[in-house]
């Protein structure tokens, strides 16, 4: 191009020279030398002048080179694609596709509205018809755009109209499309955080790295009050705390990065609230700390949630006195100081039968009273309490003075005893109390509690009454839980025998039946007399297993004697309260039965006269559901208790056993007009009679002569082991009874 011009340019000052030198020929009729000269020297002068016309057109198609590689460099650094619509025929050229996808821009512009996503279609439209009405300098819509996978990205569209017709509608118009989807997503992310610190239902504030207020949320103004502007710029402080304080919480968050304490502020109403401060620090990408940021959380309603949940798990809901639990929690605080306090234990007597005969709901009630009758008693400084059930307890701060404990016990004891009247029933209960001090009987919650305890349990043996706790009671709730381990260890290893005291005919004096009794034979400690530990295992409930084993032994003796023709009597096997109260006591009889293949004619079961009558209702229908099977039964130990004659005849028993106690007050008329009753009462209601606890031959005649059948006493044998009560069965076909009795006597010493 450039070795064109310049051929063109020698030929035009050729030309012009070739002409210059015929004019000047011409008109001054020059010399031809000289023209000649002339014209060279003209020729040369153009050239000179189109050289340097050449050299600054190249300079500046150069420096436009280098403009463009700029202005192409600018463009791709800047991510945008540049597009230039001819609005007339509706072509976009696009300068630069590098950072968008063919998709993004199609040959129409706007972009074809099935790639601009429906939501934003209307506004790109109003936006780009306000910029054809010059109603904007500048079109500039945010919106997506479908891509290639069918996703949608957010761009920004840039333009202007740069050429217009004669009647002024817009030609042309140029501008840039940029993928913002980054953007959008950070943006988005910040508006909701944003809008999250703006929502929290605590108030915040966020400091400089001087500590200076930079901005608040508008729960910040709900709690603390005023505007927005009043707090900007001012120090951090917490009204009320002097400085000293602040600094060191500024402190405490120099060290650790970030602090939480509970402080008081006061509100918008000037009530002082309990707010918990939580501040913590911000840093940049340079681990600089740039903020601090402080949440004041209001923990009025917290305070208010744990109080209830303090109060339900430190309160009775029965009766609203502290519970155990803070019992303990509270005895322990008291061991901590150095004072003296003196603790109360009780509980109701026979609370039981209440419950059972009207219902726990009444119960409950009397229980509520109860309490307030109690609390009302006790002095300021004492704290009344309820362990459970029946058991209440009374800790009597800073004091240990005998007399004072001891008016107290009795005005309770006396407060207890008066009859309440409820739902047309006056109820009169009664109450046992144990009382220890501290620190002389314990040092420990567990350990006064124990012996309080165990002063109670003593106590129960008088009624009604109040003891103080000693070593001597130790000893014996040492020795009673030594028992208990024995029986519970007993039950595993089998150390529970039963022995079988004979029922003689009275008249005949032959073997009738007998009476199964246990006996508990330890390896080291001997044989532990019944009395001892049977009233243990009542209240340990250990009672009930071992009930199972001698009846199930019985059960298994009298079936091979059954088998062997030595016997075909029946066994009597007590059945202790505990026994008689459970809800499958039948069936777990029957499986006994059938377990030893012994038919229930063989089985007398023997209940104390105290059991059935704790609620001679129910008695009835167990008593009735036993003898339905076959069963015989016999009252134990009747005429100790309080039983109605009313219910005896509704018992459905077989025998009625009198008592030893009645047999050996018969060496005078009032006794033995006493047993008389008893066995004409139990002969008109057509029932056996067995006398137990006979020793004495006159005994025996004064029974003759009262028409009692059967019996049972050491007179004829003390209780025998399974293999000598098999030699006592042998001896029964013996044709004397004298010599029958003097051979037991002398079974009975050999062993």
């Amino acid at each position: 191009m450039i070795t064109i011009i310049i051929k063109i340019s020698l030929l035009l000052a050729l030309l012009v020279a070739s002409h210059s030198l015929y004019a000047l020929e011409a008109t001054f009729n020059l010399n031809l030398n000289t023209v000649a000269v002339t014209a060279s020297a003209i020729i040369v002068l153009v050239l000179c002048y189109m050289l340097t016309v050449i050299y600054k057109l190249k300079r500046s198609r150069y420096q436009l080179m280098l403009s463009e590689q700029r202005l192409k460099s600018t463009v791709e650094g800047s991510g945008d694609t540049l597009w230039d619509w001819n609005i007339k025929t509706g072509k976009v050229l696009r300068i630069n596709d590098k950072y968008l996808m063919d998709s993004i821009l199609s040959t129409e512009f706007p972009p074809n509205k099935s790639l601009i996503h429906p939501s934003d279609i209307t506004q790109v439209e109003y936006l780009l018809k306000k910029h054809f009405a010059q109603q904007t300098p500048f079109f500039e819509a945010t919106y997506r755009i479908k891509d290639h996978f069918g996703g949608w990205l957010w761009v920004l569209d840039r333009g202007k109209i740069i050429e217009k017709d004669t009647n002024l509608s817009p030609l042309r118009m140029t501008g840039t499309v940029r993928d913002i989807s980054q953007l959008k997503l950070t943006e988005e992310r910040l508006n909701l955080f944003a809008k999250c610190v703006e929502s929290l239902t605590d108030a915040l504030a966020i400091y400089d790295k001087n500590f200076k207020l930079v901005d608040i949320n508008p729960s910040f103004l709900t709690l603390f009050g005023g505007v927005r502007e009043q707090y900007l710029k001012k120090d951090f402080n917490l009204p009320g705390y002097d400085k000293s304080y602040i600094n060191t919480i500024k402190k405490t968050v120099y060290q650790r990065d970030s602090l939480q304490q509970e402080v008081k502020l006061r509100n918008s109403a000037h009530v002082l609230l309990p707010i918990e401060i939580s501040i913590d620090e911000i840093r940049n990408d340079q681990n600089q700390i740039t903020n601090y940021v402080v949440v004041y959380s209001d923990l009025t309603e917290r305070k208010k949630a744990e109080s209830q949940l303090h109060n339900l798990s430190n309160r009775d809901r029965t009766t609203n006195l502290p519970n155990r639990n803070l019992f303990f929690t509270d005895l322990q605080k008291l061991g901590q100081l150095n004072s003296h306090h003196a603790l109360l234990v009780f509980d109701l007597d026979n609370f039981k039968k209440i419950n059972d005969s009207l219902g726990h709901q009444l119960g409950d009630s009397l229980l509520a009273k109860l309490a307030m009758r109690l609390n009302k008693l006790t002095r300021e400084n004492d704290v009344f309490y309820r362990l459970g059930g029946d058991e209440f307890a009374l800790v009597m701060s800073d004091t240990n003075d005998i007399y004072t404990i001891t008016r107290t016990a009795k005005q309770f004891l006396a407060a207890i005893a008066t009859p309440f009247k409820m739902a047309g029933h006056e109820l009169a209960i009664t109450s046992s109390v144990g009382i220890v001090l501290f620190p002389e009987d314990g040092n420990t919650p567990e350990l006064l509690l124990k012996n309080a305890d165990t002063a109670m349990y003593h106590a129960k043996k008088k009624g009604n009454s109040y003891l103080f706790f000693n070593d001597t009671m130790n000893r014996e709730a040492v020795k009673r839980l030594q028992i208990e381990n024995l029986m519970r260890f007993g039950l595993k290893e089998n150390h529970f025998a039963v022995y079988y005291q004979p029922k003689m005919n009275i008249h005949t004096g032959k073997l009738v039946g007998m009476e199964a009794l246990v006996r508990f034979i330890t390896p080291k400690k001997g044989i532990i007399s019944p009395g001892v530990f049977i009233p243990i295992a009542e209240e340990t409930g250990q009672i009930i297993e071992i009930g199972e084993v001698v009846l199930n032994k019985a059960c298994r003796d009298v079936k091979e004697w059954l088998d062997a023709g030595l016997f075909n009597g029946r066994v009597a096997v007590n059945l202790s309260a505990k026994q008689f109260s459970l809800p499958d006591l039948t069936t777990r009889i029957d499986v006994i039965l059938q377990k030893n293949a012994l038919p229930s004619y063989f089985l007398e079961l023997e209940i104390t006269e105290g059991t059935v009558m704790d609620d001679p209702k129910d008695a009835i229908a167990i008593m009735c559901s036993l003898s339905a099977r076959g069963i015989h039964l016999a009252m134990d130990d009747f005429g100790t208790g309080y039983s109605s004659l009313a219910y005896l005849k509704q018992f459905p028993l077989n025998t009625l056993k009198v008592d030893k106690a009645f047999i050996d007050d018969m060496k005078n008329e009032r006794g033995r007009n006493m047993v008389d009753s008893i066995v004409t009462i139990a002969h008109n209601l057509d029932l056996h009679v067995v006398a137990e606890g006979v020793e004495q031959a006159s005994q025996i005649e004064i029974l003759k002569q009262l028409n009692c059948e059967t019996v049972q006493g050491y007179y004829y044998s003390k209780p025998l082991s399974k293999d000598e009560f098999t030699e006592f069965l042998k001896l029964q076909h013996s044709k004397s009874v004298p010599s029958l009795i003097s051979q037991i006597k002398k079974v009975a010493v050999t062993n």
